[in-house]
């Protein structure tokens, strides 16, 4: 007798973290599906080698009536909202779009779950730029919030909003409070993404220099295959909860470059220049995260290093560019 695949549904399915977690759930036998806003320039590159194995859904986090839709056609089990506007400096340009996608779009995403079926599981990507001006070191589940961007508050609504909504009804609502991961799939509007990509094409005689904001500024960065598990394995256990998914060692982004530049045998000092422009309004403080619950009930361990890391994204690039 053939056992029933299991549903998912993720949201942001075309971002770093969505094609990722597909990759993984199509190993576990899922049914994934992935909503998808309908735009004029539609942006699969990252799931295009997940091509007629997913299925693509229209909808949209500021369209509560097109979150009940898809949620009645598909079915799921499970739902992971991945869906946010996820750039940094991007939210003090549009604080007030940032707040409808990242705060308000997980309120309606859990309402409508709460309508369909509250039987259905739910991942919320918080994130530790929540923690901003840190309270304390490392930051653990209990740390207090101190967000720094309009991105930060509002990921600290969507994640208050999802524990509100669990204990109020008893819904399976858990939150991972994932702190910086990277990967090839990075978007190049990420300092890591535009560091690895850079020096590809330093490397590759296509640029000169590299233009940089804070070298100092200093983050917990793991690698993005590896955190998607960690989703996963949240919404197995027997209860929902909330976990700090994080390396626990942290590096400033003047060390990403050394390794990436000496990564291709190249002096970093002779091609970067710090641009104040690129510096933030209110820098966010030493992120760094203790993943000790996780590692204890979820059995979740980063299997990529930071070396490895920039290795990685070197590589990914370079390979990149000489295709092109």
């Amino acid at each position: 007798m053939s056992t029933k695949k299991k549903r998912a549904l993720i949201t942001g399915i075309t971002g770093q973290d969505g094609s990722y977690l597909a990759d993984f759930l199509l190993k576990k036998n899922y049914t994934v599906f992935g909503m998808v806003r309908r735009s004029s320039s539609e942006n699969f590159e990252r799931i295009e080698h997940l091509r007629g194995k997913i299925t693509l859904i229209q909808g949209d986090l500021l369209d509560f009536s097109s979150i009940l839709e898809i949620l009645k056609k598909t079915d799921p089990l499970e739902v992971y909202n991945l869906a946010a506007q996820s750039f940094v400096p991007t939210s003090w340009n549009q604080p007030i779009l940032t707040g409808e996608f990242t705060a308000l779009g997980v309120t309606r995403l859990l309402e409508a779950i709460r309508l369909v079926n509250p039987g259905i599981k739910f991942y919320q990507a918080s994130s530790s730029e929540m923690f901003g001006k840190v309270r304390e070191t490392p930051q653990n589940e209990k740390t207090p919030f101190y967000p720094r961007s309009p991105y930060g508050v509002s990921k600290v609504y969507g994640h208050f909003i999802t524990v509100n909504l669990r204990e109020s009804y008893n819904l399976f609502a858990c939150s991972g409070i994932l702190f910086n991961h990277e990967s090839p799939r990075r978007g190049l509007e990420f300092v890591t993404r535009k560091i690895s990509y850079g020096v590809a094409q330093i490397k590759l005689g296509l640029a000169q220099e590299l233009r940089l904001g804070n070298l100092e500024a200093k983050r917990d960065w793991g690698y993005a295959g590896d955190y998607v598990q960690a989703m996963w394995l949240m919404l197995q256990q027997k209860t929902p909860d909330d976990y700090v998914i994080a390396t626990g060692r942290n590096h400033s982004v003047k060390e990403f470059v050394r390794l990436a530049f000496a990564h291709v045998n190249l002096d970093w000092k002779k091609h970067v220049i710090v641009d104040k422009k690129l510096f933030r309004p209110a820098e966010v403080d030493k992120l760094i995260g203790a993943a000790d619950k996780a590692k204890k009930r979820l059995g979740w361990r980063p299997a990529v290093d930071f070396e490895q890391l920039v290795g990685l994204m070197v590589d990914a690039d370079l390979k990149l560019l000489q295709k092109k």
